[in-house]
């Protein structure tokens, strides 16, 4: 139990007047960079550093914890705005933000995100604080095995994420798992792929491509249509941004509730973070909505579970960071090194050691979620008097902004030309209705899938019944059946009843 002297010391170190700037600027720093098509959040993280050199422990903590976590609500602006995800996490739902902006419904879209990414931010300080030591143990107990059904679960997403055409989503998945075998082979370490690039030794980077599969494919878009057809634009909307949040917020309490906690579980999982969390929450949140032919289509309900779940994975990604000093993604890998530095060893010690820092921490982690709305409203009030100038002059700024981000993610000009091709390849494929969802979700799962089976096929000796002889692997397991299950029947009667109306309009 916590001692309130320690608390209180805690208090004195997060809400000094130092400390309150700090997370001010860093917040605003943070929305900057998530706003801009091509800079993500661990690249916001990555700059602070530098500065975190001349900081105390906890105004350096404090100025990661509030850019990261701004940086990743920013991401859905220009999502909504030009169907370009600002950071990773914000490309799961951002056909369905962009749809309600082109709905006249920009407030709603951008409301809703802000809401209900504070919200999810709190529930999973909330979870960090009360339960660190639990899920981060948890997670500690997986091995290959229980990774191999997460991974497997996470790619069978892609079906369910698909809107219209399952084939095509296959097809666009395999696609990135394909780009994900580039590199060095997980077992022998010999080079697959690279053509005798040296650059591919490292894989393909997921941002680069990231960056190539939504924003280069609307900005030839944007440039073939400039002069012939209008590019469709968001409508001007006027009012409030938060009008009708408490509606939202009564009518989905158990999304919100459900996907903050599959978020903050995920995001305490090493090697998972936000991206994965929202990809998971939106799979999830279509596969039992009511209206599952409204994803993709401006569906506010998996705007809430996608927001609420990539936002609580930022808190929970520090729970294997700080308990044992594990990183939960790059930004808490990032933390790890800003806490060695500052002679902080994370692990079990620092809660004996340090205790008041860490608490100090958990106290900035409640400041940054509150602050998160008023703002994300002046953000969202920038933001959208910049990026509505007109498209001959927005174009190219986007894609200054997506040339540097490829550029500073891989110190050197092949990430610019890997952005370009991989760009050019999206744009042909989503012309002719391949999604590109299933392709970053194939990209982002494909080598911890590999990686993780050929593991534990070395550690069974090749044999597959060892996939379902820990209890944990064997739940994922059977519950990876009975997804599979679920969709094969769901796909069959659904079929029946095309080739029953078939039927009936062909007696009449």
């Amino acid at each position: 139990m916590i001692s309130l002297d320690v608390l209180s010391q805690a208090a004195s170190l997060a809400f000094s007047v130092q400390v309150i700037a700090i997370v001010i600027a860093a917040a605003a720093f943070g929305m900057f960079v998530g706003a801009m098509p091509g800079l993500t959040a661990t690249m916001a993280t990555a700059l602070l550093v530098p500065v975190t050199f001349f900081m105390d422990p906890v105004p350096a903590l404090a100025a990661i914890v509030a850019a990261s976590g701004m940086a990743i609500y920013a991401g859905d602006i220009p999502g909504a705005l030009l169907r370009m995800p600002g950071t990773p996490a914000s490309a799961a739902y951002v056909e369905d933000s962009h749809q309600l902006a082109l709905k006249g419904k920009l407030n709603l879209s951008l409301g809703v995100s802000l809401t209900v990414s504070s919200v999810g931010g709190l529930f999973g300080v909330v979870i960090l604080i009360l339960c660190a030591p639990v899920l981060a143990e948890f997670a500690l107990n997986f091995t290959s095995f229980e990774f191999f059904w997460l991974a497997t679960l996470g790619l069978s997403c892609a079906i369910f994420i698909a809107a219209r055409d399952p084939l095509k989503a296959a097809v666009s998945l395999f696609i990135g798992l394909a780009l994900s075998t580039v590199g060095l082979d997980p077992a022998s370490g010999h080079p697959r792929f690279t053509f005798g690039v040296v650059d591919l030794l490292a894989g393909v980077e997921f941002v680069p491509a990231m960056i190539g599969l939504f924003a280069i494919g609307e900005i030839l878009r944007g440039a073939i249509r400039l002069h012939s057809d209008p590019v469709p634009q968001v409508p001007p909307t006027r009012g409030p941004l938060f009008k009708g949040m408490g509606g939202i917020l009564r009518k989905y309490p158990r999304n919100i509730l459900r996907s903050s906690a599959l978020g903050t579980v995920i995001g305490a999982l090493p090697g998972s973070g936000a991206d994965i969390a929202a990809w998971m929450a939106y799979a999830v949140s279509k596969r039992f909505s009511k209206t599952p032919e409204e994803y993709g289509k401006g569906s506010v309900e998996g705007l809430v579970d996608a927001s609420s779940a990539n936002n609580a994975a930022v808190g929970g990604s520090w729970i294997p960071a700080l308990v044992f000093g594990i990183p939960g993604d790059s930004i808490t890998a990032i933390v790890i090194g800003v806490l060695y530095m500052k002679g902080m060893n994370p692990g079990p010690t620092v809660f004996l050691i340090n205790p008041q820092l860490i608490y100090a921490v958990f106290m900035i982690f409640i400041l940054t979620n509150i602050v998160m709305l008023p703002l994300g409203w002046a953000t969202v009030k920038v933001a959208r008097t910049v990026l509505s100038v007109p498209r001959r002059i927005l174009l190219p700024l986007v894609l200054t902004f997506c040339i540097v981000g490829s550029f500073a993610l891989t110190s050197s000009s092949f990430g610019i030309a890997l952005m370009l091709v991989i760009g050019l390849l999206g744009w042909v494929m989503e012309d002719n209705g391949f999604p590109m969802a299933p392709i970053i979700l194939g990209l982002i799962l494909g080598q911890l899938f590999e990686r993780t089976f050929v593991t534990s096929m070395i550690k069974a000796d090749g044999d597959l019944l060892a996939f379902f002889e820990r209890p944990i692997a064997a739940g994922l397991g059977v519950f990876v059946f009975l997804v599979w299950g679920g969709a094969l029947i769901g796909a069959v009667l659904a079929a029946r009843r095309r080739r029953m109306a078939a039927e009936m309009d062909a007696r009449l």
